[in-house]
């Protein structure tokens, strides 16, 4: 089930954060950058950003010993627009939780809301060596511009892929 997420669930998705970058980015990024993550850091910044209402949606997943939350989403309206309206923030799920459409009802759950602010495009910066960018295409996601961002010290490639118009990720999307 996707839903809004609560104050309640900074813990869990600070657990998922903290998973999902030491999974997706190992040999990517500095060893250091991954295991200096905090979860108690994350959970103050994802609780912060729930308390402010921004948008956070979160992954529960149905089976009983499942952990709470198995993925999120954070988005939020661009007031620069430089590349689209809105922008997907972050976008995680837990390894064991792939494959499962969280990812999809997440990235659409945020893309309603960001529509419902008046965007009508979005994008999302991926590393360019994230070996799950390909999600974001299999999505319509048109590659649109490089760039580079600075993570642990080190500058790191990253693309943006864009929507426009933001319905192609508010309709339901092919499995």
């Amino acid at each position: 089930m996707i839903r809004p997420a609560l104050s309640s669930d900074g813990a869990a998705i600070a657990a998922v954060h903290v998973a999902a970058w030491r999974s997706a980015y190992a040999g990517l990024l500095p060893d250091w950058t991954l295991t200096e993550l905090s979860a108690r850091r994350q959970e103050s910044y994802y609780s912060r950003v729930i308390r402010m209402r921004g948008i956070v949606h979160v992954a529960e997943p149905a089976e009983e010993d499942a952990p709470p939350v198995v993925g999120f989403v954070t988005a939020s309206r661009d007031p620069v627009r430089a590349i689209a309206d809105g922008e997907i923030e972050t976008l995680y799920v837990l390894d064991d939780w792939r494959e499962q459409g969280f990812g999809r009802g997440l990235i659409r759950a945020a893309a309603r809301d960001l529509a419902a602010l008046g965007c009508r495009s979005a994008f999302v910066w991926v590393l360019s060596g994230n070996p799950s960018r390909w999600f974001y295409e299999r999505l319509g996601g048109v590659r649109s511009v490089e760039g580079s961002v600075s993570v642990g010290g080190r500058a790191q490639p990253q693309t943006a892929f864009v929507w426009d118009p933001i319905e192609r990720l508010t309709e339901p999307l092919a499995d």
